[in-house]
Parts: structure tokens; C-alpha cells; sequence
């Protein structure tokens, strides 16, 4: 769930500003992002080829992988593993948070609404410059607990299409196909957000184009960062950018008064 005290606390130490590239993901992070990436990728490939079998794309597919059932072995023990790497994600971050003193910055707070008005009023030019978000801003955790939530979904619903005998033992028979029907269009719904949100704003971007490589390198640079996350990169440097913001203003006030 959170990791960013310790990555924070990385920043802090050695050299933070290298080569206009500045330090916000630790390889631990790098590494999680690239086995759910590369989970996820998978998981989709073998379970919308599923779904859509009457296609063509999905029948070749299928034929390629060694049949349904080497499809559906496949499915469900990368599904197994992205059940590991969640529940291991959320009771690391957990732990991180309630005993290492991590701060919570994935957590959705009254700042996030705010800071949804400041962005639309900057983009309507009613102010000057975007919100000051921190760490994380509003759009990163809106679809950071739509992953997670979703990904418990796919969980818990996953389990009960793998043992329906067992499940059907302890809960009634309706379980099974209101599982199949959530983990499906879960399924879309997710891929869908990955493909229309993540995706653009990952490489389709202005502000990233041709791709956000930060993820990848674990740094982003220092404008980047003085852009999108004023907050955290204030707290990392011991700068003030609202000064810096306010001694620019009045210098360009002055150059055109």
C-alpha cells in the first residue's frame, strides 16, 4: 500500500539531484511494478482469449498456448501470483505504515478534492499554475484503490470459479455464477482503464511523450518534479518553490510594467 517513507528517506541521503534527474522510486518498487505489469499482461491475454473465444485473434491465441486448458492452467497460476504480489503489497504497506511510521500519501484525503478544483481552474485559466500536490497527486490515487480494490475483486472471485465444489459447500449455488459474471466485466473494466487511463497518461502525455520512464529508472527530472510534485520535492530539497514562484511573478510583472 505505501513504501514512500523509506523512498523518501532514500532521497535524503547520498547524491539527490544527479545529472537534472531526481530520485522517487526505490528498486524494490521498480521491480513490484514490472512482476504486476508483466501479471497482469498475461492475465489478460489468457482470459479475454477466453471470454472471446468465437475470434479469431483469441483461437489463435488459444492454439499458440497449447489449447483451452493449457490457457486456463496458465490463467490461473499467474492469477495465483498476482493474488501473492497484492496481498504481500497491502500487508507491507500496512506494516510500513502502522510500525515503521511511513506516511500514508496513498490515502484519499479532502486535499485531493481541493486539489481538483485548483487543476480544473488552471486549465480554465482562472490561475496561474496547478495544484500543489504531494507525493502522490489525486488522479495517481484514484486509480492506484481502483487497482487494488479491483484486484481483490478479480481475487476473490478468481477463487471461486477455481473450486466451485468446494465454495458451493458453504455459500449457495447463485455464488458461482455472480463470480463469473463480476470477474469477467471486472476483467474489462480493468483492462480498459489500463488501456484508455494508464496508457495515456504513461506515454500519450505531453508532459511525458514518448514514455514516462520513471517507473523504469526510478527517476524523473527535477522540472518534472517541481511541476507535479511541489510538496514532496520542497520536503526532499528544503526549498521553498512558492518563494522561487513569487519572486518570478514579480520579475515578469516588472519586466512588463
Amino acid at each position: 500500500m505505501q513504501s514512500t517513507d523509506r523512498e523518501v528517506d532514500i532521497m535524503e541521503k547520498g547524491d539527490l539531484i544527479v545529472g537534472g534527474k531526481i530520485k522517487r522510486f526505490s528498486f524494490f518498487r521498480i521491480a513490484e511494478h514490472q512482476f504486476n505489469m508483466t501479471a497482469f499482461g498475461i492475465l489478460v491475454i489468457t482470459g479475454l482469449s477466453q471470454k472471446f473465444h468465437e475470434y479469431s485473434l483469441s483461437q489463435w491465441i488459444i492454439i499458440n498456448l497449447g489449447g483451452v486448458d493449457s490457457v486456463r492452467l496458465l490463467h490461473r497460476y499467474t492469477g495465483l501470483t498476482f493474488a501473492v504480489l497484492t496481498i504481500f503489497h497491502i500487508i507491507a504497506g500496512s506494516v510500513g505504515v502502522i510500525f515503521h511510521k511511513w506516511q500514508a500519501t496513498m490515502v484519499i484525503n479532502k486535499k485531493d478534492f481541493t486539489d481538483a478544483i485548483d487543476n480544473l481552474k488552471y486549465y480554465f485559466g482562472i490561475t496561474n499554475h496547478p495544484a500543489r500536490c504531494d507525493r502522490y497527486d489525486y488522479k495517481q490515487k484514484f486509480e492506484y484503490w481502483g487497482v487494488v480494490i479491483g484486484g481483490l475483486l478479480m481475487i476473490a472471485t478468481g477463487l471461486i470459479l477455481w473450486f466451485p465444489t468446494f465454495i458451493v459447500r458453504y455459500l449457495p449455488g447463485e455464488f458461482i455464477p455472480a463470480a463469473k459474471a463480476a470477474h469477467t466485466n471486472e476483467a474489462m473494466l480493468a483492462f480498459l482503464v489500463i488501456v484508455v487511463w494508464h496508457l495515456y497518461n504513461s506515454i500519450f502525455s505531453p508532459e511525458v511523450f514518448p514514455l514516462d520512464t520513471s517507473i523504469f529508472t526510478g527517476k524523473i527530472s527535477v522540472e518534472r518534479m517541481k511541476h507535479e510534485h511541489p510538496l514532496e520535492y520542497e520536503r526532499a530539497t528544503g526549498e521553498s518553490l512558492e518563494e522561487e514562484h513569487s519572486e518570478r511573478e514579480a520579475h515578469e510583472k516588472q519586466e512588463t510594467g
